[in-house]
């Protein structure tokens, strides 16, 4: 089945009970119990609900995995994988990882006794440096957020095999629509599904799936224990949003890739980040491993008197927190995604106070260009290229 109609397919398309052509939003607590000493599939909600059981399937499908897993947010399912591991555990993780992750590894582990280290992503011999005696899993972002790094997951993924290590990675910039990584041998995979598998700005969610049986009765336990399972009415949007995923991410790829190609020879930019251009330091594997650059490019502008300039003066994106919504969407990585990571760290991960995250929506993408150049007119050039390097627009990394 192709991937065109396995969103509208790859889950229940019809109500078993009625035949409705959409998933009911079975907005109740509890069920009867018809006879009280018999078990049946769905006794109260947080143990399981028919619509959100619908959208389970459906992402465990789209991922080609055996279970799926819907989560109040991208951050309760992260938490959910990660807080599972216990005292005496090593951790290693993608240096360029999600601000809201990087606070969970750094304030709750500690609290658990949980050890953990960063490595280059990039290099597939760092992951092997890292490994200890306790390593129980490697974690992974590719893309990564903001600057888009690319970790070369087949290589990851055998390696950890290699030393029975458990893989887990966000998927969340590329979606089932351009990488699967169960394909590429990883064992977990996480979604905020607030973004772009929702992809309307209107729903809060997260997503995991596995085919490994015992991280997903883990998993199914860890969803019941702490009550982070998404609410019927959610996962009925998040359904509908599948539906329209495919169309919608090709969309937003195109102008992505149309504007990261253009912006990459303006004056007014000292860098641009984005996995399909040919001076990108991952171009290579992530071609190999994804098929498209997905709909978010990051720019640099060198300076925060250049970043605010231009936020002043942009108009059809809105200047928001997130991404993945049809429609385009800036951010500021400094203040927004990467916030809570300490300031020298941001820094040393290039979260630098220049740089701008772009989520492009489904507007034309003549539209777009137009409205981001009119505002470069306001950014100041001597700005951008001060102690940019002479290489810094033929090589971002």
């Amino acid at each position: 089945m192709k991937l065109d109609t396995k969103v509208i397919h790859g889950g229940p398309l019809t109500d078993q009970h009625t035949g409705s052509s959409s998933i009911p939003i079975y907005q109740s607590s509890t069920f009867h119990q018809k006879n009280f000493a018999e078990a049946q599939e769905f006794t109260y909600t947080r143990f399981g609900n028919p619509t959100r059981q619908a959208l389970e399937e459906t992402i465990a499908c789209l991922e080609f995995a055996e279970h799926g897993y819907a989560f109040s947010s991208g951050m309760a399912a992260i938490s959910a994988v990660l807080l599972n591991f216990s005292a005496g555990d090593h951790v290693v993780f993608c240096k360029d990882i999600y601000g809201g992750a990087h606070q969970l590894v750094s304030e709750m582990f500690p609290k658990h006794g949980i050890e953990y280290s960063y490595v280059d992503e990039t290099d597939p011999s760092a992951w092997e440096t890292a490994i200890q005696a306790n390593t129980k899993a490697f974690y992974i972002e590719t893309p990564s957020n903001p600057l888009l790094k690319i970790t070369d997951i087949q290589a990851v993924a055998s390696l950890a095999k290699e030393n029975g290590i458990t893989t887990i990675i966000d998927n969340t910039f590329m979606t089932p629509v351009y990488q699967n990584p169960i394909k590429l041998g990883v064992d977990i995979v996480i979604h905020s599904a607030t973004k772009f598998i929702n992809g309307h700005s209107d729903v809060t969610a997260g997503l995991v799936v596995t085919s490994n049986e015992e991280i997903a009765e883990m998993l199914c336990k860890t969803q019941k224990m702490f009550g982070s399972m998404l609410d019927p009415h959610n996962c009925w949007l998040v359904l509908r949003g599948i539906k329209t995923m495919k169309i919608r991410m090709d969309s937003k790829t195109e102008n992505a890739a149309f504007i990261a190609n253009e912006l990459q020879h303006h004056n007014k930019v000292r860098a641009v980040y984005y996995p399909t251009l040919a001076n990108h330091a991952g171009a290579d594997i992530h071609a190999k491993q994804a098929t498209s650059g997905g709909a978010v490019l990051t720019i640099d502008l060198g300076t925060y008197e250049n970043a605010a300039v231009f936020f002043e003066n942009i108009t059809v994106p809105i200047v928001a927190v997130s991404l993945g919504g049809v429609e385009s969407i800036l951010s500021y990585p400094y203040t927004m995604s990467h916030a809570c990571v300490p300031e020298k760290e941001r820094i040393e991960l290039g979260v630098t106070e220049g740089l701008i995250r772009l989520s492009c929506g489904i507007e034309d993408k003549q539209d777009l260009l137009d409205d981001i150049v009119k505002a470069l007119e306001y950014v100041d050039a001597g700005a951008v290229s001060q102690d940019a390097g002479q290489d810094s627009m033929v090589e971002p990394f």
